[in-house]
């Protein structure tokens, strides 16, 4: 009985990780490069943001760090929880086979999408590290140690996601439609969130106040405060993992409580 306690979640740990794996190399399947992708993807989008909207807001003179280096950090924190909740969307109908012949717990395949996502998220650190090597060249800009504290920051936002998957991926096995739905609301998340400007830029302290209720404000700015080498403050690590506990309270209550018509309805 005890041996049989043991083995369940050692088994299911063996189907996580080679589930992270699987994806990993879908993610970028008869590339030519491979997943060096992760890495060249946020370069080239970083150049993309940077041109178009550099004589916007790279001269605002309340940006903490160099447009760049700003831009490509909003946009790696954000695409954690982007990739990993709209790729968990689906997760749970397109392994209809395996959820009706075995019995293997639901909650996994979300949690390998938030985990490839943050897998994904050290490679484009990288990519990341490239740039701020570049721009210590160019205009000086230097790294701050600080940048270690990340490790603080990636459970937060690695359990706000898993919330957020979680509940997705046991809604989408009913209303499908609701794939259609999150894009938008993705794209407009997008654009709600700091990535390219600043909040102090629209000047508006309703708008400020309306942004303290946007999660992933919170955890870019958090990283961001890590690369110009402060540490945030007591009140962003409570909103941090307030948003985090809060998302992923819902979203396992959620997946809990419709787990029993989730096989019927695949």
């Amino acid at each position: 009985m005890i041996k049989e306690k043991l083995r369940r979640p050692l088994q299911q740990a063996y189907l996580l990780r080679l589930l992270v794996r699987r994806n990993i190399k879908n993610q970028y399947y008869r590339s030519f490069i491979g997943v060096l992708w992760t890495v060249l993807n946020p370069l080239l989008n970083m150049l993309v943001m940077t041109l178009v909207f550099s004589k916007l807001f790279g001269d605002d003179p309340t940006l903490m760090l160099d447009y760049p280096i700003y831009i490509l950090s909003g946009n790696i924190i954000f695409n954690i929880m982007r990739t990993s909740t709209s790729g968990s969307l689906p997760c749970l109908v397109r392994q209809r086979d395996m959820l009706q012949k075995t019995r293997v717990s639901i909650a996994l395949f979300p949690t390998a999408n938030v985990l490839s996502s943050l897998v994904t998220f050290l490679f484009s650190f990288v990519a990341l590290l490239i740039v701020a090597l570049v721009r210590y060249f160019m205009v000086g800009y230097t790294l701050s140690w600080h940048i270690v504290l990340i490790v603080v920051l990636l459970p937060a936002i690695a359990l706000f996601s898993l919330g957020i998957s979680y509940f997705l991926s046991a809604l989408y096995v009913f209303f499908r439609d609701i794939e259609h739905l999150y894009s938008v609301i993705l794209t407009l998340w997008t654009y709600l969130t700091p990535l390219f400007y600043t909040v102090e830029r629209l000047g508006s302290a309703l708008i400020k106040k309306i942004m303290n209720l946007n999660p992933m404000y919170h955890y870019v700015e958090y990283f961001r405060t890590l690369l110009a080498g402060d540490i945030p403050s007591g009140m962003e690590h409570l909103f941090c993992y307030g948003f985090a506990i809060a998302s992923f309270a819902v979203g396992y209550l959620f997946m809990r409580a419709v787990r029993n018509h989730i096989a019927a309805n695949l």
